[in-house]
């Protein structure tokens, strides 16, 4: 921490505890008691934006008002930092090594300084261990280890976010997204298909600010639950679905475009529900460019288990619809790639309820929780 670097402001003629006639004038008020201080976290923890001091009131008609000092090193003298009549004083910026205060009476006699305090960096709490996210429909749900909270002096969290490219990788433009007493934040209100990074840091009751948590990315997607969907042979009209139809051709999926159920017999849905001859119902990739997968060979407890899309083993098969499992589609158009996702709810005889979700963001292909972004896929283009 770079206390010792911050500019001192002295006040001409005024070193320690002087009067304006140069001689010293004995106070008759007792030392302010019980200072105490508390940083402003900026986001660096080796440069905090501030400090606040607060210390207890003097309790006496002939208090005038509080002088505060300060200095930068163990062997500086202290220097008037600021005079104020209340019992806080905020200091801008990079904070000094140690604070102390004393009180002025009417008279202009200074009382003894306060107790001394120490801006001492060791004092950080240990930064959260991980960081791990939910992708959802214009949201990331973040969740992370609650190590620093083991410690009495844990006072908050604070979540920043960024944007992220998956060209180049990178993080940019951070800013604060909110602070949490909770290991778990909702980031909301976020656009759809486009990438962020986000990353998390414990805060003392001192307003030490720990190291930050491993940087997560994730992109928030689309998703619905409880899609009814019929069988081709029940109701062709309400047979077939497609994911994402970017009916304006710019690149963002908006309502009206998304999860649409169509007739059967198009021949641009993604899929078309079948019923064979035992009754059993199917999903049926339809257009050239969709082909899927099971997710996994049992069941998922939810859409959100389906985590991050494969990049290989997709085919242009029929799967037999099975309640509970996980089903994720590559669907590529032209020279654009996107991936979707599907959990049955329900299988009956004559339709399926699902739950399901599409990454609108071109050749991205997380789902909910991240893991390494795709590199291939960025134009966009419709069918």
């Amino acid at each position: 921490m770079r206390l010792s670097l911050r500019s001192l402001l002295v006040v001409a003629g005024l070193v320690a505890v002087a009067c304006q006639n140069n001689t010293v004038s004995i106070g008759t008020l007792s030392p302010p008691q019980n200072l105490a201080y508390e940083l402003d976290p900026s986001g660096d923890p080796g440069v905090p934006a501030g400090i606040r001091l607060a210390w207890d009131d003097v309790q006496s008609p002939d208090l005038a008002s509080y002088r505060v000092y300060s200095r930068g090193s163990t062997g500086d003298s202290f220097l008037l930092r600021g005079e104020t009549t209340s019992n806080t004083f905020h200091d801008n910026g990079v904070p000094h090594l140690q604070y102390n205060v004393t009180a002025v009476d009417v008279g202009g006699g200074e009382s003894d300084p306060s107790n001394t305090i120490t801006v001492d960096e060791r004092l950080q709490l240990p930064k959260p261990d991980t960081l791990g996210s939910i992708s959802l429909n214009q949201a990331i749900h973040l969740g992370w280890a609650d190590n620093a909270a083991q410690s009495t002096r844990f006072k908050w969290y604070r979540v920043y976010s960024a944007s992220y490219s998956l060209d180049t990788g990178l993080c940019t433009d951070w800013v604060l997204e909110g602070t949490t007493v909770s290991n778990e934040f909702l980031a909301t209100l976020l656009a759809n298909g486009k990438p962020r990074c986000f990353g998390t840091s414990a805060i003392s009751t001192e307003g030490y600010e720990s190291l930050w948590s491993p940087v997560r990315q994730d992109t928030p997607r689309p998703d619905a639950r409880n899609v009814l969907v019929y069988a081709f042979q029940t109701d062709a009209d309400s047979s077939g679905f497609r994911f994402w139809s970017d009916l304006n051709n710019d690149g963002v999926g908006q309502s009206g475009e998304l999860g649409l159920i169509q007739n059967g017999a198009l021949t641009d849905i993604d899929f078309v529900i079948h019923r064979h001859a035992d009754s059993t119902l199917w999903v049926v990739p339809v257009f050239g460019g969709t082909s899927l997968q099971l997710y996994s060979s049992s069941p998922v407890a939810d859409l959100t288990a389906i985590d991050f899309a494969p990049a290989s083993g997709y085919s242009r098969d029929s799967l037999a619809a099975r309640p509970g499992f996980g089903y994720v589609f590559e669907i590529v158009d032209g020279t654009v790639l996107h991936y979707g996702a599907l959990r049955m709810t329900h299988v009956g005889r004559q339709y399926v309820i699902f739950d399901w979700s599409v990454q609108t963001d071109s050749g991205n292909p997380e789902l909910v929780v991240p893991k390494w972004p795709a590199t291939s896929g960025q134009a966009v283009a419709a069918r």
